[in-house]
């Protein structure tokens, strides 16, 4: 099973796009619209491809066999 990696957000949430730069997954911002739609992404164990998606403490996101969750 995968470790769970927790990303720590100071905000009341955090939009996907800058989910993925926080991660290192993406370099810029502007790579998140290619990014999702070539690779599957799920949040909360559905597929999401929206880079504005709001993701909110306790969300798990799932990147390519990588677990995130949101604290």
């Amino acid at each position: 099973m995968n470790e769970k990696k927790i990303i720590p957000i100071t905000t009341e949430y955090i939009k996907l796009g800058q989910f993925l730069k926080v991660t290192g997954t993406i370099s810029s911002g502007s790579d998140a619209k290619f990014f999702l739609s070539e690779n599957k992404i799920l949040v909360n164990g559905e597929t999401e491809n929206r880079r504005g998606k709001k993701l909110y403490k306790n969300y798990t996101v799932e990147i390519n066999g990588t677990i995130f969750e949101i604290g």
